[in-house]
């Protein structure tokens, strides 16, 4: 009975009618969850009071929400433990249905008050994995049903420079977006720097750091970031995607996924 309530609930939170419970799990595991996603809910109705969005949404302990006004949370969305949002930015902070931010992540749009940054949009059903930061004065942007592993970090501007005789942090900064399409997967630990775009089912190993962008189905990684293989879409399988294997006929071990445990919104 517990299962079958807890089923029926996610299905309408998450309009997902395709749910289920791992047979597995007892009755009573299931209820502990149920205990603790509704103190959740309680927690996030006065969090996230005057937050536009749905109304039913988890915001776990330890969390907080710098200039409210800026941000909008949707229906379903997850605030683990321990995150920070500091939205005032141009844009702010918008997240889609069922989005899920990870244990002590900190999005972050402005840092100092002589330069307000844009802010960050991401789509429904993605997540940010723990202990991740993205620093969106530049501006993010980020499509639906996007994964991230664990410390995952954007970085959207860039201190300027380019003259020896002046100090770094008297030069000013550059601002430049970053753009993730929908479908992507990144690793843990991964580091996309300010200008990139990454084309819709992208994979981006752990470790790597990005500093230039990719078409659509490119699987990348190293430091800095290069291109090991293509992904393609067929007619067979129901049009998945499937992989074609490594672009330079090698079978580096570079070729392989992430391997890290990324969150599920």
């Amino acid at each position: 009975m517990i299962k079958k309530l807890a089923e029926w609930l996610v299905r309408r939170i998450r309009s997902d009618a395709t749910y289920r419970i791992q047979p597995s799990l007892s009755a009573g595991e299931v209820l502990g969850e149920m205990i603790w996603r509704g103190r959740s809910l309680v927690r996030a109705q006065w969090k996230l009071a005057g937050v536009s969005g749905g109304r039913i949404r988890f915001v776990e302990p330890g969390c907080s929400f710098r200039h409210r006004r800026h941000l909008s949370i949707g229906k379903g969305s997850v605030i683990e433990f321990g995150s920070r949002f500091h939205c005032l930015g141009l844009t702010g902070i918008r997240l889609g249905e069922n989005v899920t931010v990870g244990k002590y992540a900190l999005i972050e749009c402005t840092s100092v008050l002589w330069h307000v940054g844009d802010g960050m949009v991401i789509g429904d059903n993605s997540s940010i994995g723990d202990y991740s930061f993205m620093g969106c004065a530049g501006g993010i942007r980020i499509g639906n049903n996007v994964l991230m592993g664990q410390r995952v970090s954007f970085h959207s501007q860039n201190h300027n420079s380019d003259d020896p005789d002046k100090l770094i942090r008297d030069q000013g900064v550059t601002d430049q977006m970053i753009v993730i399409g929908d479908d992507c997967w990144l690793g843990s630990g991964s580091i996309i720097l300010a200008g990139v775009e990454l084309g819709a089912g992208s994979i981006v190993a752990a470790g790597s750091v990005v500093t230039k962008s990719f078409g659509e189905g490119s699987v990348v990684a190293g430091v800095p970031a290069a291109l090991v293989r293509m992904r393609t879409k067929t007619l067979t399988g129901a049009g998945k995607a499937a992989d074609v294997g490594p672009i330079d006929g090698s079978t580096s071990s570079a070729a392989e996924p992430p391997g890290e445990t990324s969150r599920l919104a």
